[in-house]
């Protein structure tokens, strides 16, 4: 029988204390950065054993914040305001992304890479940074309309994903290296889409919108300086507003938009239009099929003229490129509006003729374009209704035929009508019945509010009955597609 083995004792030596073991390396906010920027490119990030502390979190969560509300800045062409309701709005849906994809990393590196869980957020926020400024440069493209003649919708939307796959493929390469099994990444990288998508659908509005009181309406507009020059630009701005509009994709359903301002005196009309174009382009799937007339002596080198002409060749224009028998045709009037029931034109000393329903009804139906929404901005409009009704004809007006509107003064930003249908219901909906439903309140208590001495304005709507399932698959497509 052998002894026993001796027992060592293995307590710390008072005089011979436990050598300490090495801290593990520190790196500054600034070195995290930079190495979240090389994961980012998918080079191995240099880290070694360290890890961030809590205040560098903090600091790399306020950075994507701020730059990603900077970087919004660029998606509004000129002056702009920022809105800090809708700022903290969005900052809460970012931090909520946020703590939803830091709960499916440290669910993807368990159990060996528990301890990586800072160091992955730290570098994969810093790798994001890249394709977020990518995604913003092009909505800035967009919105200040200076995309190639080439670039086309299926383009974007390529661009878009290509970031997209850029992004991902970064953040789950970062967890790979860490050690985390090729399942659980699979996991991580469905959860995070399915958080971004969540969050697309329940977006606020953005923060920062155009600064329409930049320009002072209580000082006289300026005047346009007529001149050969003139003339000329013109038909080249002409043209190329003509040559950027694509051609409808076969069996979408697609949306084209034509906005007319034909009052120059007023800024309210130029704002108005302005924004509607581009609420049409943003939230109807229409970017380069809309067609912009208006009159203003500032656009004279950029949008061609509102005028009666000019309508009836940009609405054939437009039944060139569209599936006139599918596509929806959105037309939106903004002017002063008499009890001639005739749209004010007024671009001196250019002469201009007034429209009338009678007019626009004719070149819509010359152009053949079935599916139509007509939307008159104007005092008196409801004059409009009965010339312009079909059964595939939508038709709102701002009030009916023996009432004025409100807000089409020089000290008015966008007029009541403007303001209510697009500027805030439009941008939370695709149905123009539910906009103009929710809008009419707002308009009443507005108008009360500012002590509107004729009446209600009464705005009106009228829905042929074989538009409405056309507009129904309209909402249902964009709403997918969101």
């Amino acid at each position: 029988m052998q002894d026993n083995p001796p027992v060592i004792d293995r307590s710390p030596d008072p005089t011979h204390p436990v050598e300490p073991q090495p801290a593990p390396e520190a790196l500054s906010t600034w070195q995290w950065w930079v190495q979240g920027l090389r994961a980012g490119v998918f080079l191995v990030p240099r880290i070694g054993s360290a890890r961030p502390a809590p205040l560098q979190i903090l600091m790399f969560l306020a950075a994507f914040l701020l730059l990603e509300i900077g970087l919004g800045r660029l998606e509004v062409p000129g002056p702009a305001s920022f809105d800090w309701q809708a700022g903290l709005a969005m900052g809460g849906v970012t931090v909520a992304v946020m703590a939803g994809t830091l709960w499916l990393a440290w669910w993807a590196l368990w159990p060996a890479g528990q301890r990586s869980l800072a160091a992955w957020f730290a570098l994969s926020t810093a790798a994001a940074a890249p394709p977020t400024a990518a995604v913003a440069a092009l909505v800035a493209l967009e919105a200040h309309q200076l995309y190639p003649a080439m670039w086309d919708t299926w383009l974007a939307w390529a661009a878009y994903l290509a970031l997209l796959i850029w992004s991902l493929g970064a953040a789950a390469l970062l967890m790979r290296r860490f050690g985390s099994s090729g399942w659980r990444v699979g996991g991580f990288v469905t959860g995070v889409l399915a958080l971004a998508l969540l969050a697309a659908w329940q977006s606020p509005q953005r923060p920062w919108s155009p600064e329409y009181s930049a320009t002072d309406d209580a000082t006289d507009p300026p005047r346009l300086q007529l001149s050969q020059e003139v003339f000329e630009q013109q038909q080249t701005v002409w043209q190329e507003a003509i040559d950027s509009l694509v051609p409808s994709r076969p069996g979408v359903g697609e949306v084209y938009g034509l906005v007319f301002a034909p009052y120059a005196s007023e800024n309210v009309f130029l704002r108005e239009s302005t924004l509607v174009s581009q609420v049409l382009a943003d939230r109807f799937d229409a970017h380069r099929r809309v067609l912009h007339l208006v009159n203003h002596a500032t656009t004279a080198d950029s949008h061609p003229w509102a005028t009666t002409l000019n309508l009836q060749r940009g609405i054939e224009a437009l039944a060139e490129r569209m599936d006139k028998q599918r596509d929806l045709l959105v037309v939106y009037l903004t002017s002063h509006g008499g009890g001639d029931f005739k749209l004010a034109s007024e671009h001196w000393p250019l002469e201009t003729e007034p429209l009338t329903p009678q007019q626009l009804r004719a070149a819509l139906d010359e152009a053949g374009i079935v599916n139509r929404v007509v939307i008159v901005s104007a005092c008196y409009s409801g004059g409009w209704v009965e010339p312009l009704a079909t059964d595939t004809t939508l038709v709102m007006t701002a009030a009916d035929a023996t009432h004025t509107s409100y807000g089409c003064g020089r000290l008015s930003e966008l007029t009541f009508f403007g303001r209510a249908l697009f500027d805030e219901q439009l941008r939370t909906t695709h149905s123009f019945e539910q906009a103009f439903a929710k809008a009419v309140p707002l308009i009443k208590a507005r108008e009360e509010e500012a002590k509107k001495n004729d009446g209600f304005s009464n705005p009106q709507i009228r829905m042929g009955a074989g538009l409405a399932p056309v507009l129904k698959q309209l909402e249902q497509r964009l709403a997918l597609e969101k």
